[in-house]
Formats: C-alpha cells, sequence, structure tokens
C-alpha cells in the first residue's frame, strides 16, 4: 500500500475523496490506496500545485559511484566573484563530493545552476517552481542555445531541488528539447596521412598518430601511463575512461616504432605525453595540435581529435570490421551508439546503383 500522511487539511481531505480506493487506516492514521505505479501518477497529478509529494522510498535509489576520484570542490567555494553574484549552495557542492561525481560534471552542474539562481537573485532557492524554470529554460532557447546544452541546464536545477533537497521528481513535467541527432563528421585515410606529416614534431605525430590509429578520445590520450602500452599483445590499456570504464583498444605498429624513437628522445617519466613539469598533458594543447596540423596540410573542413576517433571507427568498417568489434574498441556501452556508423560508411552507398548512372 502507499501511505498518505499530511497535516489535517480540508482541500486534501477533499482531493483524497476522488482517488479510487483509498481508504483510512485508524492503526496508522494515515489514508492509503493499493501500491502501483498508475496510483504514484495519480496521487501526482491530484496533488500538483497543493502540496509536495515526497515519494522517495517508492523510487529506486542509484548507488553512489565509488570509482571516480575523490572531487575537491574547494576552488568553487574560495573563488573570486563579484560581491553581488549568488553562489552555488554550500550543501549542492558536499552533495556533489558525496556522490563523486566526475570533475568535469561538477564544474558544468555549478556553472548551469549558478547561471540558474543568478537570474533571480532575490528569491529564496526553495520558493521557486516550474513557471520561473521554464522562464529560464525559454530564454536559453531564446538565445539559440543547443538542445544538448538545455538539457545540462534542467540537470543542474533538477540535481538541487530532486538530489540536495529530496524532492523527488518535483520537476517531473518540464519539458526537455529532442535530442539533436548529428551524422560524426569523417575524413579520409589520405587526409589523415597529411595530417599527420605535417606535424610539428615526433611528440605531435605521436599523438595524432595514437588518436586515430586506437580511437583515442583527447581525454584519453592525455590520461595514458607508460604501463598503459602493452608492445607484446600490442594492445593499449585504458582506464576509467568515459562511463568510469576500462577497455582495450589495438596499438598500431607502425605507431610503436615512432613511440620508442619518442621515449629516447623525450623520456616521460609518469605520463605516456607530458608537459613541461611533467604534469598531464593539456587537452586543450591536443586540440590544438591536431587543428594546426589540419590546417597545414590543406584539410577544409575542421578536424579535431574527435573527427579522428570518428574516422577510425569508419574506416575500420569499410575494411569489412564487425560491427561489434568496433563497439569494444570505442568503449560503446551499446551496439546502437556504434551503429551510426553505417551512415556515413562509403561501402554502404558503394553497392547502390544511382538511377543517373
Amino acid at each position: 500500500m502507499i501511505g498518505i500522511q499530511f497535516s489535517p487539511d480540508k482541500l486534501i481531505q477533499d482531493l483524497l475523496k476522488g482517488l479510487p480506493q483509498c481508504k483510512w487506516s485508524t492503526k496508522y492514521r494515515m489514508a492509503y490506496v493499493p501500491n502501483s505505479k498508475t496510483n504514484l501518477n495519480r496521487i501526482y497529478s491530484t496533488f500538483k500545485g497543493v502540496a509536495w509529494i515526497n515519494y522517495n522510498k517508492f523510487l529506486t535509489n542509484r548507488p553512489i559511484n565509488t570509482h571516480n576520484q575523490e572531487v575537491d570542490a574547494n576552488w568553487f567555494r574560495t573563488r573570486e566573484l563579484p560581491p553581488s553574484y549568488r553562489r552555488c549552495p554550500e550543501p549542492y557542492l558536499q552533495r556533489l563530493e558525496l556522490k563523486r561525481y566526475a570533475k568535469n560534471t561538477v564544474k558544468v552542474y555549478v556553472q548551469f545552476f549558478e547561471q540558474f539562481i543568478n537570474r533571480y537573485p532575490e528569491k529564496d532557492l526553495e520558493t521557486l517552481n516550474e513557471s520561473e524554470i521554464r522562464e529560464y529554460l525559454k530564454s536559453l532557447i531564446n538565445r539559440n542555445c543547443s538542445n544538448s546544452y538545455v538539457n545540462q541546464a534542467i540537470n543542474a536545477i533538477k540535481f538541487y531541488y530532486e538530489g540536495v533537497l529530496g524532492m523527488p521528481n518535483r520537476f517531473y513535467e518540464l519539458e526537455r528539447p529532442r535530442k539533436e541527432s548529428h551524422l560524426p563528421k569523417v575524413i579520409s585515410k589520405e587526409e589523415v596521412l597529411r595530417i599527420i606529416d605535417h606535424t610539428n614534431n615526433l611528440k605531435h605525430q605521436c599523438i595524432v598518430q595514437l588518436l586515430y590509429s586506437s580511437g583515442l578520445r583527447r581525454s584519453e590520450l592525455v590520461s595514458l601511463k607508460l604501463e598503459d602500452i602493452d608492445s607484446k599483445r600490442m594492445i593499449i590499456r585504458i582506464k576509467q575512461a568515459k562511463g568510469k570504464k576500462d577497455r582495450i583498444t589495438i596499438l598500431s605498429s607502425n605507431v610503436l616504432e615512432n613511440l620508442r624513437r619518442y621515449y629516447k628522445e623525450w623520456q616521460p617519466t609518469t605520463y605516456l605525453f607530458e608537459g613541461r613539469n611533467k604534469e598531464t598533458y593539456s587537452a586543450v594543447s591536443v586540440l590544438k595540435i591536431v587543428k594546426d596540423a589540419a590546417n597545414r596540410a590543406g584539410i577544409r573542413t575542421t578536424v579535431t581529435p574527435h573527427v579522428l576517433r570518428h574516422s577510425f571507427a569508419t574506416h575500420l568498417l569499410e575494411s569489412g570490421t564487425d560491427l561489434r568489434q568496433i563497439q569494444v574498441l570505442l568503449g560503446h556501452g551499446s551496439t546502437k551508439t556504434t551503429e551510426i556508423y553505417t551512415h556515413v560508411a562509403k561501402h554502404t552507398f558503394t553497392a547502390i546503383k544511382n538511377p543517373l548512372d
């Protein structure tokens, strides 16, 4: 059963009478109805705008991610901000630390939630309702923000009311924009080779070669350690990548030869690619290396590390590699994600007879 406990209120009592099979328990001093998803939704719709319904106990609790590194949110607490700027509430930061979200996720959540609360600087956060949130989201849409941007804003707001204050599904009926669907941008093998040939030095060449030949994300590339390169088995171990998943991908014999030369010349100590003071190499620097080499190679389209990853997957598919194997190499959780490359693979269209030919 679903027990409905409330302070004496004539309006709530009248609304309860409209719930099918609603009865009163003298023993527990509360109304109750059979426990079903239909009744949970019915209770929510009946009392929406009248009372706050806490049915957290009826929802499956998601486990806390214990694999992420401990997040230090002190940087957000000690930032120098204008006196009138409304800071992210301390319980919000504490909850992010407790959930052990990835550092990038923490940064995004804080950024979006502070944008929202600074739109209503004089209002108590707990009094803000769906109308104010919709007004804020509408302003994002009017600024031509992407659907992904708007969805991130919704996630950051819902995290406070549902995750911090414990108001589950308070904004259950917020309309989310449809997820945009874009085909991956792919370049040819010849263009990839031209980019590699136009890198500045051996280190930059190895970076571009690894991004393409192993299908790495740039965050994965800068996190690679020396022991992650297994030259005996010709594989690369990627630890705690996106989604906190480990995986293995392939290592090119040509790239291995360059890596050995690079190791002798640059002598990295911990990470495969290191900055000036042996710290982790900057992901921004990786992006600049790829873009600059592509410009020098005369590639007209914008090339990023992720374009090289897309090209890796597409070229494997075109050469006859099984889709399931490509999924494993890329670290996709579902083949549905990998199937998008069938929409851009050249062999998908070469077998089709053009009606004009």
